[in-house]
This record gives structure tokens, C-alpha cells and sequence, in this order.
């Protein structure tokens, strides 16, 4: 009779894959933990791996803000538990689980330093992102116009212009083609990092932000070849998941 060994341990390999939910080969992390679901302040904190493949810190901790009623799980990289409460488009909460992230959105007049092989859009007047649900083929993505926003519609869809928040944009892969291949109408949009607002004093609407300067600096390090996600969970859920989820 042969051996069973060699089939529990395929059983237990793909157990151990189904329970990681780090994306294999990702060795940079930008890891933001709150006190719990409801809470709009977050502390940021990016990691490498070194050569030994062990964790090190390399920027943060440092203060950021997410959505003013706090955080919900969204759609990335990770598999939500079963009957969890999801990201909803307007519910003021950002998304929580383990996020790829994206291009370089700007308006601001000083260049940001970034990887070439980051994309970088400089946003114009011309330049919309879709939110509304009556456009289930374009929800949660990028349209540009071949003129300026002028209807009340491309108005309300247009990405911001004058406003320095969002002068500096940072996509984080919820809910986009990237991550779920269709996104879902209706359960988020329009997730970036970006510069806080009042310095700090004011939640946003579901995005994470931070200073300008801490902002700089994260995108100033991010390596498009390493991989990089965004992993953002109250302090419990981390804890809970830390070993399962093989975070760093």
C-alpha cells in the first residue's frame, strides 16, 4: 500500500497557502494599524524584508487619519471572514485587509520623487474617476475626457483640481480591475493615500492620509519590484491574524 505521507503533506501545504494571505513575493509593506473598527486614527508604519528574509522598519511609526467613522473590511488581496461587514461607497470608512497599490495621481507643482516604473498621472481639468453606479463598466476607474469636466456630471466625477489634500495621490488597490478583475458596484470607491487635512485634525472620507512630508517619503521608497501592499487593521485584528496571515 503506498504511503499516505506524501498527500497529508500536499494537504497541509495548500492548508498553509489558503491561511497566508501576504501576496507571495511582496518584501515592502506599509502597515497601518487603529485602536479598533470605529476609530479614524491610524499609526503608519513601512517594513522591508533584508536579505536574511526577516522584517525591518525603515520609515514611521507616524501619525495618520482614516475615515471619519473608522475602518470596514474591503476588496484586495486577502479573503474577508465569512458574514463580515464590507466596504460600502459613502459609509465613511476605509478599507481594512491587505491592499496592492497603484499609480501616482498629481496636481501638486513640486514634482514627487518616485520609482519610474510607478505610474504618475498629472492630473487636469480633463480627468475623471467614476463613482457613480449607473456606470457598472466604469466604476472605480480612471476616464479621461478628450475636454475639460463641463457637464454637472463630469463635474461631480472629476477628479479634485485646486484642492491640497489630494494634490498628491497614491492608489491603494480596493475594489479596482487589479484586485478583484470586475469591481463591485457599490462597495467603494476612489481609495488613495493622500496629504491629511488641518494637519491631521480632519478624518477623510474613507482614503488614509498623512503629512505631506511623510507622504513624500513613503512614495520616495516604494519599489514597484518588491511588491509593496498595504495592510490596514485595528490593533486586535492584527494581533489575531499576525501569524495565520504570515504579516510582518
Amino acid at each position: 500500500m503506498k504511503s499516505i505521507f506524501p498527500l497529508l503533506a500536499l494537504l497541509c501545504l495548500l492548508a498553509m497557502a489558503a491561511c497566508s494571505q501576504m501576496p507571495g513575493g511582496s518584501t515592502q509593506a506599509i502597515i497601518g494599524v487603529s485602536d479598533d473598527w470605529d476609530s479614524s486614527h491610524v499609526t503608519l508604519t513601512m517594513v522591508e524584508k533584508n536579505k536574511a528574509g526577516k522584517w525591518q522598519r525603515v520609515l514611521g511609526p507616524f501619525p495618520g487619519r482614516l475615515g471619519r467613522n473608522g475602518c470596514v473590511w474591503g476588496l484586495g488581496q486577502h479573503q474577508n471572514p465569512r458574514g463580515a461587514t464590507t466596504k460600502k461607497e459613502g459609509d465613511g470608512r476605509s478599507p481594512a485587509g491587505i491592499f496592492r497599490l497603484g499609480g501616482l495621481w498629481v496636481t501638486h507643482s513640486t514634482p514627487v520623487q518616485h520609482d519610474p516604473a510607478i505610474p504618475y498621472v498629472k492630473v487636469g481639468p480633463n480627468d475623471l474617476w467614476i463613482s457613480d453606479p449607473r456606470l457598472p463598466h466604469l466604476y472605480n476607474q480612471h476616464l479621461r475626457l478628450d475636454h475639460p469636466a463641463t457637464t454637472a456630471w463630469e463635474k461631480h466625477e472629476q477628479m479634485r483640481q485646486t484642492d491640497y489634500p489630494h494634490s498628491i495621490k497614491l492608489l491603494v488597490h480596493h475594489n479596482t480591475p487589479e484586485s478583484v478583475g470586475k469591481p463591485i458596484v457599490g462597495a467603494g470607491s476612489s481609495i488613495f493615500f493622500h496629504i491629511w487635512r488641518r494637519d491631521g485634525a480632519a478624518p477623510t472620507a474613507g482614503c488614509t492620509s498623512m503629512s505631506e512630508e511623510n507622504l513624500r517619503a513613503l512614495i520616495a521608497r516604494l519599489k514597484p519590484d518588491r511588491q509593496p501592499v498595504y495592510i490596514l487593521l485595528p490593533r486586535s485584528e492584527y494581533i489575531r491574524l499576525r501569524k495565520s496571515w504570515h504579516l510582518p
